[in-house]
């Protein structure tokens, strides 16, 4: 519950805090697109914020800003950089600058360091840093710095503050425990019940009578085309090339076939295997020995368990195959001997085998002529498939050289053939839940990339079996929706906007009548217009969770406020307002000894532990000393963000 009513370290942004809490200079190793961000002497100065006796520079601000934008942008690829900072990333790479960098001073003030062998040890992990044999390489890291704009000061630096940071807060949750009362108490929440009522009041209740005039219409649906923004299309036309296009590709030759026979010999000659069991004794008078007692009827598995011999099977065993497991004596002696029958004893490294033949596969081998059609068959796969090679290795230069799908798919004597109009994720436009065929979805995103129609590309759809030779076909640019295709959503969202601000005002009267112990009955006719039946709630809270994070929010509401209280919430787009109010909370009983008790008290620790860290944090924090630069934190701002420009 602590984790629930903290959780700002779940989000996004507190992500990004952590990433760049345990690590800036393992971000920007990890972006594939960093570079130096330029940022002394802006206007504002050169400093984002003093911490103690040390401060965070522009620059450094810059460039973590940096580093954590690629990597959000991982979840988020269209992420801009002003999206990230209005939704607070600014705020949050900074305070994990600034706390580190204030644990860091709060360490070495109370003898918390992180020696250079610790640090070379850091370094040594990061992969950016490993060979190609997966070790650590110094002229990779050097180059590396090179590229990133950065000093082994920098990188050594920000990896020490990194495990000072680390040695300061990990301790302060390491085992922390809440106290069983609390426990109980939060416990109980999970299994209580609520019971109240949701009332909807919709704008369209308050809709005007009449449909609006074509005027209005129009009006409205200009002033609200962002609403109807129909996303990019694009048709594909493409060609598929595999086998079946190709030429008559040349049959093997008698001496092809021979050449493929003879480098295969050992697959086609006669062969055989053995399965065997073996029992293995120090000496030749014990092997000897054991092999009489078995003599011609007896069991070896029973006369050498007996002696407290363990024996053991090998199957399916080439001559070969048993030599190299045994020796070449062994290996003789057992592929002497008939099926059934006890090999004579014959001595290894590990002494002396005394071998029962259990069974023997033979295998006759095959003359040329009989293993002739498998090998034509097997050549003339290859011989396809590097023709199919080579032409796609033809293709792709004529597309180099400027020749377009059309001349191409002449020349091959195809047929062009044309998907239908597709979003950027293979969706048939139009057509909801219809794909592009699973053949054609790598050609989408090439599509999708190119600047214009008409240029021609190559993709394998299916290695060294199948191609594709395709362009994009004709480009639809996003656009609003015809009004004359939507003309029933637009008159339909006009009606809520206009009934909107009467919902609301409804809802206002409602609310208040509720709030002056009104019975819901009586406070509903004060609407003005018939609503739809309230709804009446009486769950559990383990129904949220078996909900799977989907909660209609009015539920949701519900189950955060005190009994005996009425809320409103606003509907999405305008469509209306929801009145939640809660008559009872019955509170669940959880003993000691239940499931949910030891699953809560788990849960409650580690959360303990991160309020034990924070609190830590903020305590250094205070003590050493934070204060930050508005002009420069501006000046980092509007430079990232291009407001310099405007």
């Amino acid at each position: 519950m602590l984790g629930f009513f903290r959780s700002f370290l779940k989000s996004r942004i507190g992500v990004a805090l952590a990433l760049i809490f345990l690590g800036l200079i393992a971000l920007a190793f990890a972006s594939a697109d960093v570079t130096g961000s330029g940022f002394g002497g802006i206007a504002g100065g050169d400093r984002a914020a003093k911490v103690g006796s040390s401060r965070v520079g522009t620059g450094e601000l810059g460039k973590a800003l940096t580093n954590a934008l690629e990597q959000e942008r991982q979840n988020q690829p269209g992420l801009t950089m002003k999206q990230f900072i209005d939704a607070g990333g600014l705020d949050t790479v900074l305070t994990g600058l600034t706390d580190r960098l204030a644990m860091s001073e709060w360490g070495r003030e109370h003898g918390v360091v992180a020696g250079d062998r610790l640090i070379d040890s850091e370094i040594t992990k990061i992969p950016a840093f490993q060979g190609p044999d997966g070790k650590f390489s110094q002229s990779a890291y050097e180059q590396l710095l090179v590229q990133r704009g950065l000093t082994d000061k920098d990188v050594r630096q920000d990896i020490g503050q990194r495990l000072i940071a680390r040695q300061v807060l990990l301790p302060a949750a390491f085992g922390a425990q809440m106290a069983d009362e609390a426990v109980q108490r939060y416990a109980a929440l999970l299994t209580e019940k609520r019971i109240g009522t949701i009332v909807s009041i919709p704008s369209l209740a308050f809709a005007p009578a009449s449909p609006p005039d074509a005027a209005t219409l129009a009006s409205f649906y200009q002033a609200n085309q962002a609403r109807y923004m129909q996303p990019e299309r694009r048709t594909i036309r493409y060609v598929v090339v595999d086998e079946a296009s190709l030429k008559t590709v040349a049959a093997p030759t008698d001496a092809e076939v021979a050449a493929r026979y003879k480098l295969n010999a050992g697959v086609y000659s006669a062969s055989e295997q053995r399965s065997v069991t073996q029992v293995i004794v120090p000496t030749e008078a014990a092997a000897k020995a054991l092999a009489a007692e078995v003599g011609t009827g007896g069991s070896l598995d029973n006369a050498a368990r007996t002696k407290g011999l363990v024996p053991s099977k090998l199957a399916d065993q080439t001559r070969e195959a048993l030599a190299g497991q045994t020796s070449r004596a062994v290996a003789d002696a057992a592929f002497a001997a008939a099926s059934g029958a006890l090999a004579a004893p014959a001595k290894s490294g590990l002494g002396w085998h005394v071998i029962k033949v259990d069974s023997v596969k033979r295998n006759a081998g095959k003359t040329l002529e009989q293993a002739k059609p498998e090998i034509v068959a097997a050549i003339t796969l290859e011989k396809r498939r590097a023709a199919l090679s080579d032409l796609a290795a033809q293709v792709e230069q004529e597309i180099d050289n400027g020749t377009g799908l059309a001349d191409i798919a002449q020349t091959l004597n195809l047929t062009i053939a044309s998907t239908p109009s597709l979003t950027a994720d293979g969706s048939v436009f139009g057509k909801p839940g219809e794909k592009v065929a699973a053949d054609l979805a790598p050609l989408v995103q090439a599509a999708f990339s190119m600047e214009r129609e008409g240029e021609a590309q190559l993709t394998e759809i299916k290695p060294g079996e199948k191609f594709a030779i395709f362009d994009a076909g004709r480009i639809d640019a996003a656009t609003p929706a015809p009004l004359d295709q939507i003309r029933q959503a637009v008159a339909r969202d006009w009606a809520v906007q206009q009934g909107s601000a009467k919902a609301r005002a409804a809802s206002d009267k409602i609310l208040a009548a509720l709030n002056k112990g009104t019975p819901l009955a009586e406070a509903l006719k004060l609407a003005g217009a018939p609503l739809p039946a309230p709804q009446a709630v009486d769950l559990p809270r383990q129904a949220l969770t078996q909900m799977q994070g989907k909660v209609p929010a009015p539920l949701a509401l519900m189950f955060a406020m005190a009994k005996g209280t009425n809320k409103r919430l606003e509907g999405p787009g305008g469509a209306g307002w929801y009145l939640v109010s809660l008559k009872e909370i019955v509170l669940g009983q959880v003993k000691r000894g239940d499931p949910v008790f030891q699953q809560a008290a788990r849960s409650f620790a580690q959360d303990a532990g991160g309020e034990f860290a924070e609190q830590l944090r903020l305590a250094i924090r205070k003590e050493i000393g934070v204060e930050r630069n508005e002009a420069g934190i501006k000046a980092v701002r509007d430079q990232l963000t291009g407001a310099n420009a405007q």
